[in-house]
């Protein structure tokens, strides 16, 4: 134990070391233009709290209340804050984790079940990378930071006081609710337990740690002094909370109280190992190296612009970018997954959890390809990890555990994108069978998928969705197939990724549901919305917006209309009818209109990139821009959906530079209109691209011209490889349209039918 103790204090003070150093050199200029604050209002559901890229840890305040847009534990409209917890959700749009919740009070109080909440000003809070601060109305002030598997708390009291810090294992808000829970006090600064959860990840488990930085006087266990120096209970049944344990410890005479709390999903001795990621008491160097950390991690684009509120939102989306998937394992690679089976990632790789893949299949996952080389292999070998664990790729994994929530089986385009990218370190004929895996699996209505061509709405509801997703799913699997040299599959998931045709109705322009027996579903009504999932045709939105989902064979679809450049007229009508759902259970998540666009949630995506594949790159210029300057602000309303996880402000970092994966497994970026003067990107293999945008400003949204490294280039998209040689893209802005770029057919981005 000595030795291991003493190791992982040597690899973690160096660490400290190595982003001192990193800090001084990049001289603190980008984190000033992250707010943590944007998308913690409107739907957004971000969280404002400390957090390092990626960590196990978001230690984050919660304001003590129930409902929807109180998922992430925090909004900017409450007023009141009940404890400081380490894990969060960013951007979902289900509520769950706040686990292990600490909350300084001015005195003891001898009771078990408290009302914690504390009123506070949003003019004494403040927040950026790596930081959060508060100063409560009843005078304490909060301050904390991170690691990756330890939140740093330094709360300073009123002189009046009789400092007192609460942990409390019995905090729990939306679908949250605590199954098993035990604090054990081993000595008068260190406190250790475990916290057993069941809600959205059904099986959940946490270990903590938590050392003071002085010795407690006396400690209260649920409300009570007692001699005890463990307290747990039990509720094996799973039929109901239990009453979950608390903590009060009480440091009279001082007005500064520091704490670490360390998190691991193995045990609590692997969680008091984690404390040696901060093995000093120096709030200020651990805050210092979390905005090193981040200022590393937004130096992976440089951005320039005249307008110091773009660098704002695209440095807030960037940074947003880099909080989930989230680790989950421990240093040394251990885990327990949800089953409680304890495994350790090959080759001393991380775990990670948080795949919200419904979400970031389009465009995040894409982007980590070129901003997370040091990461990815981790995260595609996570997914192959729970694939080994359980039989089927994950298609909403938390905890480990298996949400299945949202449509499709949107791993097999992540791991394909990483394939056809040779993204090192991944097993490709291992990828490839959990991919037939998921696109065979005997639930998710995939054998009627298969049987039928589609998925039909007397199997089950949100039919067109499925149908649409399963289409592009099985065609990102062809392009493994082909690169494998697999023929029968690739044969196989080519007739299959053309799927879509079955529920397309020429007489609308629409893709409608299918019964049975091969009839459309009426009455129609391109305007209904039914959020209920088993009720729906489209999941959260309606047929104008999941009408347009076949990004990887955008000119068969436009074969399918009657009368020519009818896909053409229809986008046209899309972005122009008017904003408005019908329905009784309308969706939330459909928002962010312009006219039936709803960038809110992600099915609209990609749809204004679509005009490209048509030879109208002018009309994906026009309506990126309009997007950009509509749906982006830097404010905390400045999302105009939920977050999710990354999704929302990944198109953003795209978008503003420029370009946007618009069909996310063939390596290719459709060009769209760039609002930012400069972009360097630095490439995984070290080298940087560089986008310049000429003559930009608001008026100037059309591209004139184009050159790559000096010379004329005519494609209205650039390939990934082609980033990878590094190089200069010069787009020449203009005020008006040029009909002539980008309309010749070598000039089109990639789609099936060519």
């Amino acid at each position: 134990m000595n030795l291991h103790y003493k190791s992982y204090t040597k690899i973690f003070m160096s660490a400290a070391l190595i982003a001192l150093t990193i800090g001084k050199s990049n001289a603190q200029q980008l984190t000033k233009y992250v707010d943590p604050f944007i998308g913690t209002g409107g739907h957004g559901h971000t969280y404002p709290g400390a957090t390092v890229p990626f960590a196990l840890v978001q230690l984050s305040p919660d304001n003590g209340k129930n409902g929807w847009d109180w998922v992430s534990g925090y909004h900017i409209s409450a007023d009141s804050i009940a404890g400081f917890s380490h894990m969060h959700l960013s951007g979902t749009g289900i509520g769950d984790w706040l686990d292990i919740a600490i909350m300084p009070l001015i005195n003891p109080i001898p009771q078990k079940d408290l009302d914690t909440r504390v009123k506070f000003s949003h003019d004494n809070e403040n927040a950026s990378p790596g930081f959060y601060a508060v100063k409560l109305d009843n005078g304490i002030q909060a301050n904390l930071t991170s690691t990756e598997r330890v939140g740093y708390h330094q709360y300073l009291f009123p002189n009046a006081a009789n400092p007192t810090i609460r942990l409390d294992l019995g905090h729990a808000f939306n679908w949250d609710r605590p199954m098993d829970t035990e604090i054990q006090i081993l000595n008068d600064s260190t406190a250790i337990g475990k916290r057993y959860s069941y809600g959205w990840a059904n099986q959940q488990h946490i270990y903590f740690a938590l050392r003071f930085n002085k010795d407690f006087k006396s400690y209260l266990l649920n409300g009570q002094k007692s001699n005890s120096k463990k307290i747990g209970q039990t509720n094996d049944s799973r039929q109901g909370p239990i009453n979950a344990v608390n903590a009060q410890f009480t440091f009279p005479g001082s007005t500064e109280i520091e704490l670490k709390v360390a998190l691991s999903t193995t045990s609590t001795e692997k969680a008091l190992l984690a404390l040696q990621e901060i093995p000093n008491w120096n709030f200020n160097q651990v805050k210092q190296n979390a905005e090193n950390q981040w200022e590393k991690e937004l130096a992976k684009i440089k951005v320039e612009s005249k307008d110091e509120t773009l660098k704002k939102i695209f440095y807030s989306a960037l940074y947003h970018t880099a909080v989930s998937p989230t680790l989950y394992s421990d240093q040394d690679s251990e885990y327990k997954n949800y089953k409680g089976e304890t495994h350790k990632m090959p080759n001393n790789g991380q775990r990670y959890t948080l795949f919200s893949l419904w979400d970031t299949f389009r465009a995040l996952k894409p982007l980590f390809t070129i901003t997370q080389p040091e990461r990815y292999t981790d995260m595609m070998n996570s997914m192959l990890a729970f694939y080994d664990e359980n039989g089927l790729l994950p298609v909403w994994d938390l905890s480990t555990f298996e949400t299945n929530t949202m449509t499709g089986y949107h791993a097999v385009p992540v791991l394909a994108d990483a394939v056809l990218k040779d993204i090192p370190g991944i097993d490709q004929e291992k990828a490839f069978q959990a991919m037939l895996a998921s696109a065979n699996q005997k639930i998710r209505e995939v054998p009627d998928y298969i049987q039928y061509g589609y998925v039909p709405q007397d199997v089950n509801g949100g039919s067109v969705t499925s149908t649409l997703e399963y289409a592009f799913d099985d065609y990102c699997i062809s392009l493994v197939a082909k690169k494998l040299g697999k023929n029968k599959e690739y044969r196989e998931y080519t007739k299959r990724a053309k799927n879509y045709i079955q529920l397309f109705d020429p007489n609308s322009g629409f893709m409608r549901a299918k019964l049975k027996d091969g009839k459309f579903v009426e009455p129609f009504d391109p305007f209904y919305s039914e959020h209920e999932f088993s009720k729906s045709q489209y999941i959260e939105g309606n047929a104008w917006q999941h009408s347009f989902f076949v990004p990887h064979d955008v000119r068969g679809l436009a074969k399918l209309f009657p009368k020519k450049d009818g896909l053409d007229r229809m986008l046209d009508t899309l972005f122009k009818t008017p904003s408005y759902m019908t329905g009784e259970n309308q969706s939330p998540d459909a928002s962010g209109f312009i006219g039936q666009y709803a960038h809110g949630n992600e099915p609209s995506h990609h749809i204004a990139y679509m005009y490209s594949y048509l030879g109208k790159p002018w009309k994906t210029q026009e309506k990126v821009r309009a997007i950009i300057d509509s749906m982006y602000h830097d404010k905390p309303d400045g999302y105009a959906g939920n977050e999710d996880a990354g999704q929302m402000s990944a198109w953003a970092v795209w978008s503003m530079m420029g370009l946007y994966p618009a069909s996310p497994v063939n390596g290719e970026y459709v060009f769209g209109s760039p609002v930012l003067d400069k972009a360097e990107i630095t490439m995984p293999n070290g080298k940087v691209f560089t986008i310049i945008a000429n003559n930009n400003n608001k008026q100037n949204i059309y591209i004139q011209s184009i050159t790559l490294n000096g010379k004329p280039y005519k494609k209205s998209y650039i390939n990934h490889q082609d980033m990878l040689k590094g190089g200069t893209l010069e787009f020449k802005m203009g005020d008006k349209p040029n009909f002539k770029l980008g309309n010749k057919k070598k000039s089109l981005p990639t789609s099936m039918e060519n």
